[in-house]
C-alpha cells in the first residue's frame, strides 16, 4: 500500500510542475486534463502526508521514552504515542478508502427513469412519490432538473417518466437506487382496509460526454410530432416533441417537456447517449448485464432492492438490511442516512476484495 502512495506521491508531485508550466498552460486542453489527474490524487497525497508525520512523530516519542532521562517528558511521551497510535489506525482506514479506484461516473449528471410496474393504478400513484422524492433530494443538494418525458396516467400516477439531474457527485450518490422498489400500503381506492403491494422500477444512468459515445446520423431517425398533456398553448398546435429511434439497438427516446423543438431535439440526445452507453457496457461484460439484471429487474414484486411500509412508517433497503423509521421524510428528500449506509457497505466490500477477503 505505501509503495503504491510513494508512487502517487511522485506522479502528484510531476503534475504540480507541469501545470505550472507555461508551455502547459498554453494548451488548454492538456492542462485542463492534468489538473484533473492532480485533483484526483490530492486526498491520496495529503492523508500520506499527514501519516508520514504522524509516524515521525511516534518515532520521537518512542526516543524519550526509551532515554527515560525526564519523568515528566517521559509520560507525556506516552500519552502523546498512544493517542497517536489510535490516529494512525484511523488515518491508516482512511487511506485505504482512498485507494478503492473511483467509479469514472461518480462525478456525472444522471438520467433517472421511472416506470410503473406491478400494481395497476396504485404503482403509478407511488412511481409519482418517488419522482418527487428524487426531485426534494435534488433540491436539498442544489442541483439542477430538467424534465425530459412525462407519460402520466389521468390520475396523476406516472406510467414512465425520464428526467435528467445536475450536479456535481449526482451519480456518486444515485446510483445506488436503480432496482425496484415495492410499496406497501391501503390504497385511497381500497374499501376493505387490506394492504396492497406495489412496484415501481428506477433506472439510474450517468450522463456522458460526446467523446465516450458516437452516434452515426444513418442509424437513427428523427420524428417531430404534437406534444399531449399539460403544458399550455403549444400542446397539440406545434411539432415540439422529439422521437428518436436508433436503428442498431432499436432504442427509443422521446422529449416533449419544452416549447422549443431544438430544446426537446438537444434533451433527446443527451438521453439516448446515456442509454447507448449503458447498452454498450452491457454488452462489453457479462458481469455488468448480471448487475444490471439484479438491480433494475422486471417489475415484479419479488425482485426488490428497498420496501416502503407506510402502516409501520419504515423503508428498508434489503441489499445491506438498513431499516429507517422515517418514512415521511424520506419520501420528502431526506435520503442522506440511507445513501450515507449505501455508499459505507459498497465501500466495505471493496476494501474487502481489495485485501484478497
Amino acid at each position: 500500500m505505501f509503495e503504491k502512495l510513494e508512487l502517487i506521491k511522485d506522479r502528484y508531485d510531476e503534475l504540480e510542475k507541469l501545470i505550472g508550466d507555461p508551455d502547459i498552460i498554453s494548451n488548454q486542453s492538456e492542462w485542463k486534463k492534468l489538473c484533473k489527474e492532480h485533483s484526483s490524487y490530492e486526498e491520496k497525497v495529503t492523508l500520506y502526508n499527514e501519516y508520514k508525520s504522524l509516524c515521525d512523530s511516534m518515532a520521537e516519542c518512542e526516543e524519550i521514552i526509551g532515554e527515560d532521562l525526564d519523568e515528566e517528558m517521559t509520560e507525556l511521551a506516552k500519552e502523546e504515542l498512544a493517542d497517536a497510535r489510535a490516529k494512525k489506525s484511523e488515518l491508516e482506514e482512511k487511506i485505504k478508502i482512498a485507494l478503492i479506484p473511483k467509479d469514472p461516473n461518480d462525478d456525472k449528471n444522471v438520467v433517472v427513469e421511472i416506470r410503473a410496474g406491478a400494481g395497476g393504478d396504485e404503482a403509478g400513484l407511488f412511481g409519482a412519490e418517488l419522482m418527487r422524492m428524487y426531485m426534494r433530494f435534488a433540491e436539498r443538494m442544489r442541483w439542477k432538473v430538467e424534465e425530459s418525458d412525462m407519460n402520466m396516467t389521468d390520475l396523476g400516477g406516472v406510467k414512465e417518466v425520464v428526467f435528467i439531474i445536475s450536479g456535481n457527485g449526482a451519480y456518486s450518490k444515485l446510483k445506488y437506487e436503480s432496482g425496484v422498489h415495492r410499496v406497501q400500503r391501503v390504497p385511497e381506492t381500497e374499501s376493505q382496509g387490506r394492504i396492497h403491494t406495489s412496484t415501481v422500477t428506477v433506472a439510474v444512468l450517468p450522463e456522458v460526454e460526446d467523446v465516450e459515445v458516437e452516434i452515426n446520423e444513418k442509424d437513427i431517425k428523427i420524428d417531430t410530432y404534437r406534444s399531449s398533456g399539460a403544458g399550455g398553448q403549444h400542446v397539440n398546435k406545434t411539432e415540439s416533441a422529439i422521437r428518436i429511434t436508433h436503428f442498431p439497438t432499436g432504442i427509443v427516446v422521446t422529449c416533449q417537456d419544452e416549447k422549443s423543438q431544438i430544446k426537446n431535439r438537444e434533451t433527446a440526445m443527451k438521453i439516448l447517449k446515456s442509454r447507448l452507453y449503458d447498452h454498450y457496457e452491457r454488452e462489453i461484460t457479462s458481469k455488468y448485464a448480471e448487475k444490471r439484471k439484479s438491480q433494475v429487474g422486471t417489475g415484479d414484486r419479488s425482485e426488490r432492492i428497498r420496501t416502503y411500509n407506510f402502516p409501520q412508517g419504515r423503508v428498508t433497503d434489503h441489499r445491506i438490511g438498513y431499516t429507517m423509521y422515517a418514512l415521511e421524510s424520506f419520501l420528502d428528500g431526506d435520503m442522506f442516512e440511507m445513501l450515507d449506509a449505501l455508499s459505507m457497505a459498497d465501500q466495505t466490500k471493496k476494501l474487502s476484495m481489495l485485501s484478497g477477503d
